[in-house]
């Protein structure tokens, strides 16, 4: 009905014969993460259409600040907004003014739908019924009878982890055996430590419905959950059937949280140990990344980390070689340094070919044959270019004013957020300690509806800082510049190579790895050998060996 109201609205309200329908079936309008829309909006930005013609305002955003960016793109774009059954556009003053008003409106209603359903699940909850969502493996959930029962074939995957876990006193070492053995998850995914030990740690194996236990936090592209504090924790013990017993799963619980898994993670937030090289390293025969961990120690004190396939960790199945510190370290800063001397050095009658013999000037690169040679053009194009003039950029930016408008919401978002946070501050003194105390019913509904806007403005705040990091001008002439800084300290060492040996007791690994993620995407590894190495700018540089 939607669909034809609108075409006819279209050519006969507008005289407009050409026109092209977007619609997102299934989807809430609470944000604008959805297909349609999104190409919807890469369409309009093609500079092919005239008008965006809605329904109704709330089919296309009930959200306020999501609303307001996309007619701000609109107004740039010359792009006139029309909803039908409000019956304004926005190419008057009038219209305009009725639009926000209107959206307002619909952003609070789905507010107050979210505060009603919150209060629901609380309310189910304190009473011991299922609020739903996935089933841990080893149930089922029958929605006809609202039964939970056990998956006795899952079950014995649930019993079989914690018997193996008593055995191995390892989260890997299961992970292995299971992935091994080619048991899967209820997802059908192999097992990650994670994953087990939120199966050794779930209170629902033991029959308790644990509810409000999490909120939910966003954190930059991520989501990520925070435990909330027991006393707020809502619990139905004996809720359905046990498939581990409580004591059992008490003492499995002190054990890892012995072994310093007392997060939710298995990994824990500090690490002793840092991985120059660490998130950046691709196997080239399965495409997974890389593990680091830390080796053994040589004869002058130094550990350097080794980086292993995660496939070939978990279950064997790839067989590429580790590579270590060792190999990474002089191949990749001698290649900096020897792009940095080639930046210097580089003139109008250079060629592929000469470049590419500078890049591989040094003992470290005395078993490659040659590198392709449409990386080392690209690369030469680039030094040439920010050699010359300066300004060659890696990463298209944002024009100033984008970046002013966004440091201005940022300041109205985080003064938006101190309010919410002294009012949370406020509820929590009521609750604790005020004369007409609150129920617990009412403080957690409340409770939760302040966190959910503190999350919303954390999330905006977020994407605005992920938006100003990713749209970072860098040019050519800052990445030569940020690996001189480098290299400089180096060569007090050795004029003429890199001693990777001397750099890692000069500068912090935490600064060498903060400059290698600067300046590097990817590193391709096969057979225990730098295969591929992509740089922030795109270029990629492959390397072949000879055979020996």
């Amino acid at each position: 009905m939607q669909r034809d109201d609108l075409s006819n609205y279209i050519k006969y309200a507008l005289g407009i014969d050409e026109y092209k329908i977007f619609e997102d079936a299934g989807y809430s309008a609470k944000n604008t993460d959805r297909p349609a829309f999104q190409r919807m909006m890469s369409r309009l930005r093609t500079g092919e259409f005239s008008h965006l013609v809605v329904w109704k305002i709330d089919r296309i955003s009930r959200n306020l600040i999501d609303f307001t960016t996309m007619y701000e793109e609109l107004k740039k774009l010359g792009i006139t907004f029309v909803s039908k059954n409000e019956q304004f556009d926005t190419s008057s003053a009038m219209g305009e003014a009725m639009l926000k008003i209107i959206l307002v409106f619909a952003e609070l209603e789905r507010k107050m739908t979210s505060e009603r359903v919150s209060a629901v699940m609380v309310s189910r909850a304190n009473e011991g019924k299922y609020n739903g969502g996935r089933m841990p493996l080893g149930y089922d959930y029958d929605k006809s009878t609202k039964v939970i029962s056990v998956n006795k074939s899952e079950a014995q995957i649930v019993k079989l982890i914690y018997d193996k876990y008593d055995e191995l006193h390892s989260l890997v070492q299961v992970v292995k055996y299971l992935n091994f053995q080619g048991i899967k998850t209820k997802r059908g995914y192999d097992f990650s430590p994670t994953a087990v030990h939120k199966i050794l740690t779930n209170k629902f194996y033991v029959g308790d419905l644990v509810y409000n236990k999490h909120d939910e936090r966003s954190s930059g592209n991520s989501s990520t959950q925070n435990v909330r504090d027991t006393s707020e924790w809502i619990v139905a013990e004996d809720h359905h059937p046990a498939i581990i017993d409580r004591w059992r799963q008490e003492q499995t619980i002190a054990e890892l949280n012995s072994r310093n898994f007392a997060n939710v993670s298995y990994k824990t937030n500090s690490r002793k140990n840092v991985h120059i090289f660490a998130g950046i390293l691709q196997c080239a025969m399965c495409g997974r990344g890389m593990t680091a961990t830390i080796d053994r120690e040589r004869a002058d004190g130094y550990r350097p980390s080794i980086y292993l396939c995660d496939s070939r960790r978990k279950t064997k199945l790839c067989t590429n070689k580790y590579i270590s510190d060792v190999t990474l370290g002089p191949f990749i800063f001698n290649l900096i340094s020897n792009i940095v001397k080639a930046y210097n050095n580089v003139g109008k009658s250079t060629t592929v070919e000469m470049l590419e013999k500078k890049l591989l000037r040094g003992e470290e690169f005395s078993d490659v044959y040659s590198i392709e040679s449409e990386g080392v053009r690209q690369l030469l194009n680039s030094i040439r270019n920010a050699s010359e003039n300066k300004s060659g950029h890696i990463i298209l930016s944002k024009p100033p004013s984008a970046f002013s408008a966004s440091a201005e919401e940022k300041d109205l978002l985080n003064s938006e957020k101190k309010k919410h946070e002294s009012a949370l501050a406020r509820l929590k003194q009521l609750y604790l300690y005020g004369e007409e105390a609150i129920t617990r019913t009412d403080y957690l509904v409340q409770k939760i509806n302040i966190e959910k806007s503190i999350d919303v403005i954390d999330k905006r705040l977020n994407e605005i800082d992920s938006s100003i990091e990713n749209d970072y001008v860098m040019t050519d002439s800052d990445f030569f510049s940020k690996a001189s800084m480098f290299i400089i300290q180096s060569d007090l060492a050795n004029s003429r190579n890199v001693n990777f040996n001397k750099l890692i007791r000069t500068v912090d690994k935490q600064t060498l790895k903060m400059f290698i993620n600067k300046v590097l995407q990817k590193v391709v590894i096969f057979d225990g050998k730098i295969a591929k190495i992509t740089f922030q700018n795109g270029i990629s540089l492959k390397f072949l060996y000879a055979v020996k």
